[in-house]
């Protein structure tokens, strides 16, 4: 069987290091030591047909006139399993996963990638290509052997592959008929102590019951559970669990549209990604991930220079991300360029005060969380308050991160507000009246400032900038950040001159102006997402039920979303899979499902 590259992808993981796999049941993306290290796999971005004789950084296990591929998780787990036959009805069963399970009191996520080969029927023969590539798609990967092993020498890192399979058979890429389970086991360059086949199958038995266990503790909507559950598990394999960081994406420099040259590095944490993850994450009780991310979060501002927050920082909080373009890559499907860093670390976005206070606030208020936010806390948030009290009615980038203009964005001058608003709250919590009394009279002067400079009278309805009277999807957020009401007309002026200028059938872009790059082509899934939010607490629910379950026809066969989708062909586009897209199935199934009353 022969594929192109397309967003068909399952991804496997521990968070440490993930893996995409695609419909063909090939290892194509993964990077090693971490999310944001070198991409051992490659192949996705490579621009060549995984199944071609030249291609590499892929691991490839491929089965002889293969006609079919069934691929399936393992019941709430992130393990994969891929059925495939051949024209004889010869077929195997191929299990994926990174291990991932309580040992010695520590969690064991090391950064390994794990493959189960069974037979299923007849004779099958197999034929497997591990091709790791280095330095950014260089296939000159020094590799050498011993009776059980291959050791890969990549980019600062030493991979070696233990199994029980023939090595010299694996060397010269020869197909053999499987006759046996086979294991695989690709990690550190160590001697895999005792036997390959009882340990990884136990490893498999350790990592099935963790993920069922992690999810059995997931308070789930009534219905579309299988939804949130997909989208939970994935949004956990985005957290780099060593810091709490969470990933804004798994892969790099996937288009936004065809031709468009809008390729990024999304392999790092944005505060704003993040704080609608965890956000979404809380509202199905996946409290972990907040808590590590809290974590993240605090080192973050102990570190900050003069209180000033950048958009994004990488994994282990590193504050320089020089964007660069890796040339041995040719891009997914051949559209380059393929770019490692992002410049965006450089840029002024003022909504990251806001989103740090609001990722914190609840830990003054949560007595689930083993750590509860108090005094010393509070006066930390406070430096970051006096950033958004500085800067709210100042120009930045947006959200969108503009690269080339700035103005005074509403949807940043509202996050600002609602530093300041939730300041107070938190305070009263503490019982501070003074300082509840400070950040509450911030707020009341933010709000009006900002009203008074986004309302459009003649328009009726808010402007995206304080300068102009422009449309942005953002505007929607108003009602999230609770700054304006459903029922509130300003709101409702707004909702309708953005369904109107936005929306493009079942999909709304961010914006329909000439940006850096020109006009978007592609809709913004996580912005329809908010719209369906918008028409449910407006009052028409049978609208926001519609556009939910057209955007749910539109996810993959693993059941995600990448960032953006072509309105005309429903085709996906973006980095993948996207965390803003799974935060918005996770929070509109919460918001519009029925009760679990509904069964009695």
């Amino acid at each position: 069987m022969t594929s192109t590259p397309d967003m068909d992808l399952w991804p496997i993981g521990n968070c440490q290091v993930a893996g995409l796999i695609d419909r063909s049941a090939r290892l194509v993306w993964g990077c090693v030591p971490r999310f944001d290290g070198d991409p051992a796999f490659s192949s996705l971005l490579s621009g060549k047909d995984p199944s071609s004789d030249d291609a590499a950084g892929l691991w490839a296990i491929d089965l002889e006139d293969c006609v079919s591929i069934d691929q399936e998780y393992v019941r709430n787990t992130a393990i994969l399993r891929s059925v495939l036959t051949d024209h004889h009805g010869n077929s195997v069963e191929l299990i994926d996963f990174c291990p991932r399970f309580q040992r010695l009191g520590r969690t064991y996520r090391p950064v390994s990638f794990v493959r189960i080969v069974r037979p299923l029927s007849g004779s099958p023969r197999i034929r497997v290509r591990l091709r790791p590539t280095r330095n950014w798609g260089d296939p000159n990967v020094v590799r050498t052997s011993g009776s059980n092993h291959i050791r890969y020498l990549l980019e600062g890192v030493q991979l070696r592959l233990s199994t029980n399979a023939p090595v010299g058979l694996l060397q010269e890429e020869r197909a053999f008929r499987v006759e046996k389970p086979l294991h695989f086991f690709l990690g550190p360059d160590e001697s895999f102590s005792g036997d390959i086949a009882l340990s990884i199958e136990e490893m498999l038995r350790y990592t099935t019951q963790h993920w069922q266990e992690w999810t059995r503790g997931l308070a789930t909507p009534f219905e579309w559970q299988e939804v949130v559950i997909r989208c939970a598990i994935t949004l956990k394999l985005c957290q780099y669990e060593e810091t709490g960081a969470i990933v804004a994406a798994l892969t790099t420099s996937i288009p936004e549209h065809e031709g468009s040259e809008r390729n990024w590095d999304y392999r790092y944490c944005w505060i704003r990604d993040a704080y609608y993850t965890v956000q979404a994450l809380n509202r199905v009780g996946a409290l972990d991930v907040l808590e590590g991310y809290l974590s993240y979060l605090r080192n973050i501002v102990d570190e900050a220079k003069g209180g000033m927050i950048q958009p994004l920082y990488g994994v282990l909080g590193e504050a320089t991300l020089i964007e660069r373009v890796a040339p041995r890559l040719a891009g997914y499907r051949g559209q380059g360029p393929v770019r490692v860093g992002n410049q965006a670390y450089e840029q002024i976005q003022h909504d990251a005060y806001g989103q740090i206070v609001l990722s914190n606030v609840q830990a003054f208020f949560d007595h689930r969380l083993f750590r509860i936010a108090g005094r010393e806390d509070f006066e930390s948030l406070e430096r970051v308050g006096e950033r958004a009290w500085e800067l709210y009615d100042k120009p930045d980038a947006g959200l969108w991160e503009l690269r080339t203009r700035q103005s005074v964005h509403t949807y940043s001058a509202a996050m600002c507000w609602a530093a300041c608003d939730r300041l107070a709250n938190a305070a009263e919590r503490l019982e501070l009246p003074e300082r509840r009394d400070f950040w509450a009279d911030r707020a009341d002067t933010m709000r009006a400032k900002i009203e008074q400079s986004a309302w459009r009278e003649d328009t009726n309805r808010m402007s995206a900038t304080f300068a102009g009277d422009d449309l942005d999807a953002s505007l929607l957020q108003l009602l999230e950040l609770r700054f304006l009401s459903p029922d509130d007309p300003r709101f409702r002026g707004t909702l309708e001159a953005t369904e109107q200028g936005l929306r493009r059938g079942s999909h709304m872009l961010r914006y329909a102006t000439e940006d850096d790059f020109g006009l978007p082509h592609t809709a913004f899934n996580v912005c329809t997402f908010w719209l369906i939010e918008a028409l449910h607490f407006t009052g028409r629910n049978a609208d926001a039920r519609e556009l939910f379950e057209e955007m749910l026809s539109r996810r993959t066969a693993a059941g995600l979303l990448s960032e953006d989708i072509d309105p005309a062909s429903g085709e996906l586009w973006g980095n993948y899979p996207q965390t803003y897209s799974l935060v918005g199935m996770i929070n509109c199934a919460v918001l519009l499902s029925q009760p679990w009353s509904a069964i009695r």
